[in-house]
């Protein structure tokens, strides 16, 4: 979709529909909704007053101008009530909204920037939800359908961000920028979580990393079997070992110049194309679902793509393990042991407990990076448990720096992808004892008490800098009541990261 921003009054933009929007509760619309009111001779306060619209968040109505106004549509959309109102409720309404206008057949939308002004919003964040809710709210995964075959239209190609006020033009115009590019990221991987197994390959993903590097002039590295097995990954190679499709170590470097030399800040992503368990084989219902248990890697590549864009002043390392997970007469059995790149011994007592195999020799080659790292974050698909434990409204987040730990939680307040953390206790130091090894990748129990825990202090073996485990399981794919997040793929991950990168990117100076 293209976006543009321009300078004027909704009530005289030329375009297939407007966007104005109330607050819950309202009775006397105001500000722009109070303009075009009066141009369509009260007919939203005739709507109100009728109780035909209510200001429920994400609720729509559309009417016809007759004339009155350039535009022959208006959508008016629902913000919720004054006291929950904040930057995700931009994104759900502005979603809401262009989700309307496609179902009437509009090519050209205008909209304000929801939020600013009367809602209290900076007017820079406020236009970049304006925009991330109508990109993501529309975005539909079509590319293997011959066709739609519900003659539905394809959308508003065009959104026009329309504000009155000349002194926030340039931050309205910023914030549609970094809207565009956050989004742009966000549905790269929905793209790649979205597309099946046979398509989305771990060569695939290398060749779409590469693209990111040629695209923005980052630095990439491909690693195949061979180069993963002589580096010593050991972990890697024993959930690879069962796999004709070959594996890929993917180290993809954003380090603009004036960052060079600068301790990074690395993004590390679980990239199984597909699980099917391994020998430890998982049951055949919904087994489908398990080409989504890359999203942690989609995620990575969404997040660099958006740096790439934005051209970020700060060294950021994308790295991404992948593989699938297959069983055959070469694959690793329950009860083998493999040693890790920084040489710690593993008993691996359930091949399907895979990603914190391959997150151990990532992690691991993060620190051989030199500087040392900033802050590693990884993100994995990695515990049913977590499901369990927060469903599929939060991610959990484990970390061994507070700092870091409430730098991302921010991040995740104000995009709305929401975290939770949890702890990384000494107590829970004992689950991982190996009496072979030293340590397992699984408890010997079922259930596995403390699973999402078990999988964080696993990881926290391998790392040592400051660093964040994100277990992204119940928040990766099929969420609903979400207006901006559509079928398959979420892509969760992308804009939390790009946040807090942001953030370090204006601390750096």
């Amino acid at each position: 979709m293209q976006v543009e921003v321009r300078r004027g009054q909704i009530e005289h933009a030329e375009a297939d529909a407007i966007v104005v929007n109330l607050f819950r509760g309202v009775s006397v619309p105001g500000g722009a909704t109070g303009a075009v009111d009066a141009a369509l001779g009260g007919a939203i306060s005739a709507v109100i007053v009728a109780g035909d619209f209510e200001g429920r968040l994400g609720e729509t109505l559309v009417l016809y101008t007759g004339g009155a106004i350039p535009a022959p549509r208006v959508v008016l959309v629902g913000l919720g009530g004054r006291d929950k109102f904040g930057l995700d409720e931009v994104r759900r309404a502005s979603a809401a909204a262009a989700k309307q206008a496609r179902k009437i057949g509009v090519e050209h939308l205008a909209t304000i920037v929801h939020g600013s002004g009367v809602g209290g919003l900076d007017a820079a964040p406020a236009a970049q939800a304006t925009v991330e809710g109508a990109e993501l709210g529309l975005y539909e995964y079509t590319e293997l359908k011959t066709s739609s075959g519900d003659g539905r239209h394809a959308g508003p190609s065009t959104l026009t961000i329309v504000e009155h006020d000349g002194d926030r033009l340039g931050e309205v115009r910023d914030g549609a920028e970094v809207g565009r590019a956050t989004a742009a990221g966000a549905m790269l991987a929905r793209d790649l979580g979205n597309k099946p197994a046979n398509v989305a390959t771990p060569t695939y993903l290398a060749g779409q990393a590469a693209d990111i590097a040629r695209r923005h002039g980052m630095r990439i590295e491909v690693w195949d079997r061979e180069r993963i097995v002589g580096e010593g990954m050991g972990a890697f190679a024993s959930v690879a070992a069962g796999a004709e499709e070959p594996p890929r170590f993917i180290i993809l470097e954003h380090s603009p110049p004036g960052t060079e030399g600068s301790p990074p800040r690395v993004l590390v992503g679980k990239g199984i194309t597909f699980d099917t368990g391994g020998i430890s084989l998982k049951p055949g219902l919904r087994m489908g679902a398990m080409k989504f248990d890359m999203c942690g890697a989609a995620a990575v590549l969404g997040a660099l793509e958006t740096v790439g864009r934005l051209g970020l002043p700060l060294c950021v390392v994308g790295l991404i393990a992948a593989t699938e997970n297959m069983p055959d007469g070469s694959a690793t059995r329950p009860g083998d042991v493999v040693r890790a790149m920084n040489g710690t011994t593993i008993e691996v007592l359930n091949t399907d407990a895979e990603g914190r195999l391959v997150l151990a020799d990532a992690l691991s080659y993060a620190q051989r990076l030199e500087p040392e790292p900033a802050a590693v974050v990884d993100l994995a698909t990695l515990t049913g448990a977590i499901l369990t434990t927060l469903g599929k409204k939060a991610a959990g987040l484990f970390a061994n720096d507070d700092e870091l730990a409430g730098r991302l939680d921010t991040a995740g307040q104000r995009t709305g992808e929401k975290l939770w953390r949890l702890p990384l206790w000494d107590d829970y130091a004992g689950m991982i004892k190996s009496d072979t090894a030293d340590i397992k990748n699984t408890a010997d129990v079922r259930p596995s008490p403390a699973g999402s825990v078990f999988a964080a202090k696993f990881l926290e073996r391998f790392v040592d800098y400051p660093w964040a485990h994100l277990d992204i399981a119940g928040v990766a794919y099929k969420v609903t009541g979400v207006e901006y997040i559509t079928a398959g793929g979420t892509g969760f991950g992308v804009r939390l990261l790009v946040e807090w990168l942001r953030g370090e990117a204006a601390d750096r100076g």
